[in-house]
């Protein structure tokens, strides 16, 4: 990992210019309270602010997909993602997809239903062999089968890579993290600390 760069950006233009590069590996970001804390009442959303909601969106501009627990899914109510114009306009001048799916690990299938609201934009479902015959069948999702017992998330990189999901953006919640860091897949850390 680089040098850890803190402190404020001069603007949007600043921060889409510092994250525009990816790195080789895994990009998170994460909020955490001062005191240590990724979630509040359940859920990391009421720490936010909407300096951090323009980081989360710009980051997302740049990814190829964005990997998430299912537990932060549903505690957060996920959906599709959103990008600005802009965004769009420039991921479709570099020839790539607008905007990047949501990837999913889990093995019980049970994600937020705004996950379906785009059919054309279907959710990717990380999950393991031993899940997949116990798994909904009616959702409209990509599966990918990352493991047999348990998901392997080195496998899961992997094959959401030999799909051309190369620039992976993970946004938790912390047992993720925890599994990408053990698995030393975790190129960048970028973490809001929130008062």
């Amino acid at each position: 990992m680089g040098s850890p760069r803190v402190g404020a950006v001069g603007g949007i233009t600043e921060l889409a210019a510092y994250y525009a590069e990816p790195p080789e590996g895994v990009r998170v970001n994460m909020i955490f309270s001062a005191d240590g804390a990724a979630a509040f009442g359940g859920r990391a959303g009421p720490l936010s602010c909407p300096t951090d909601q323009q980081l989360l969106t710009t980051l997302r501009g740049f990814a190829d997909v964005v990997l998430v627990g299912a537990g932060t899914a549903r505690a957060e109510n996920y959906g599709p993602v959103r990008l600005s114009e802009a965004q769009r306009a420039g991921r479709h001048a570099e020839g790539r997809p607008e905007p990047p799916p949501i990837a999913v690990i889990s093995r019980s299938g049970d994600l937020p239903s705004r996950l379906f609201d785009e059919p054309d934009r279907p959710p990717i479902l990380l999950t393991c062999a031993q899940a997949v015959a116990r798994l909904r069948d009616d959702r409209h999702w990509r599966m990918l089968v990352a493991g047999e017992d348990s998901v392997d998330v080195t496998r899961a990189l992997d094959l959401l890579r030999e799909h051309g999901m190369r620039r992976v953006l993970c946004e938790g919640g912390p047992t993720l993290l925890d599994e990408l860091v053990d698995a030393d897949a975790v190129a960048e850390i970028c973490v809001t600390l929130a008062p």
